[in-house]
């Protein structure tokens, strides 16, 4: 199986009767194969999406059924043009009359994404790079997990992917037979899903948003989340920034709520607030703010330093209202666990480490218990 070949057979697929092949008029993105998996995306008019998803099935089929091919994911890309309607904006969004429905209340939008074998999900996020939201995330998704929950977790940064070194993960995902579905890597009892999993570790995801955001909705619908049971809660490492992924998070995933991330300094915080900002926009609960890197002790004299200030998270949940779920250390183990695909609740169950994670996971439970949310129905020009 190569390239030329999946060309040769695309250029079989016209797209539209009388018109010329999909490959001759440039719609078909560079082809990323990995391990009997191939991707790649068809670009065409943001009008024209909802129809053009057959030519996107056919093209799929086709692909998937050469010889050598496990699986086939083929996404639209779609480039939507800019509206004068700048209320549909979720910077702009009209607020509700009062008396109206919440969001939480509305029905759901047409690109709401149906997630079988799942009660809740929380995304863990942070708006910022660099302040171990991922590392967190995982540690968080393994405590709830030894709370007694059926906890997986998302890879949802198709740009720079952590989930498959935190978790030393280096299977890839089997197809379903006759079916577009996958099966989620099973990694410490965590249901796992990446796009680091279906790519080689050294390619960059060259993509446009629109793409980026239909590769996570396949990662999303498409896997048996419940292959070992219906999962009690899907951990979400969502992506840094407020961008296309985060919107579609939050506009079609039925989130039950949100963590936020953040280092003490104000820099961080600065960006951990736009996050908060944007969650609230969506009506999506914010289970509270957890401060990362809080403090450094070291180890041989046993001095606490503060070394990216100290507080500031705290200081910050109080004064906007939202929970403090607790303070995370700098710390070596920590670090150096999390390098090594063995996070430090797995390596270390008796440790304090573990300890604090597992405190801020009982805060989170506390709060997503019986909640139910469904999707806000948002459009986004």
């Amino acid at each position: 199986m190569t390239e030329d070949k999946i060309l040769k057979l695309l250029r079989q697929i016209k797209s539209a009767p009388g018109a010329g092949d999909i490959v001759s008029e440039g719609m078909v993105s560079d082809i990323i194969i990995r391990d009997g998996t191939v991707m790649f995306s068809i670009s065409v008019p943001a009008e024209k999406a909802e129809a053009c998803e057959p030519l996107r099935k056919q093209a799929e089929d086709a692909v998937a059924g050469m010889e050598g091919v496990n699986k086939a994911m083929v996404v639209l890309t779609a480039e939507r043009a800019p509206s004068a309607q700048q209320s549909s904006s979720p910077s702009s969004a009209p607020k509700s009359a009062p008396g109206a429905p919440s969001a939480s209340q509305q029905p759901k939008g047409p690109n709401h994404i149906d997630i079988a074998g799942v009660k809740q999900i929380i995304a863990v996020s942070s708006a910022k790079g660099g302040v171990g939201k991922s590392t967190t995330a995982v540690n968080l998704a393994l405590a709830l997990q030894a709370n007694g929950l059926k906890v997986g977790i998302l890879d949802a940064d198709i740009y720079g992917p952590s989930i498959p070194r935190l978790l030393k993960i280096t299977d890839k995902p089997t197809a379903v037979a006759n079916s577009r579905r996958m099966n989620p890597i099973k990694a410490y009892g965590l249901m796992a899903m990446s796009i680091g999993l279906l790519v080689d570790p050294d390619t960059p995801m060259v993509w446009r948003g629109p793409m980026a955001v239909s590769a996570l909705t396949q990662m999303i619908r498409d896997v048996n989340w419940d292959v070992e049971g219906k999962l009690d809660v899907l951990v979400v490492d969502m992506p840094p920034g407020t961008g296309d992924i985060q919107l579609t998070m939050a506009q079609q995933v039925p989130l039950s709520g949100s963590v936020i991330v953040s280092t003490p300094q104000d820099l961080a915080l600065i960006d951990a607030r736009k996050g908060i900002a944007m969650f609230r926009k969506v009506n999506i609960p914010i289970l509270g703010i957890v401060e990362n890197m809080s403090y450094f002790s070291c180890p041989t004299c046993g001095t606490r330093h503060d070394i990216f200030g100290h507080g500031g998270a705290h200081a910050t949940a109080t004064e906007i209202g939202v929970p403090f779920l607790g303070e995370i250390p700098l710390h070596m183990e920590i670090r150096e666990r999390s390098d090594a695909g063995e996070p430090i609740i797995v390596a270390e169950p008796e440790s304090d480490h573990t300890a604090i994670y597992l405190q801020i996971a009982n805060a989170m439970m506390k709060q997503i218990a019986g909640v139910t949310r469904p999707a806000p129905a948002i459009v986004v020009e």
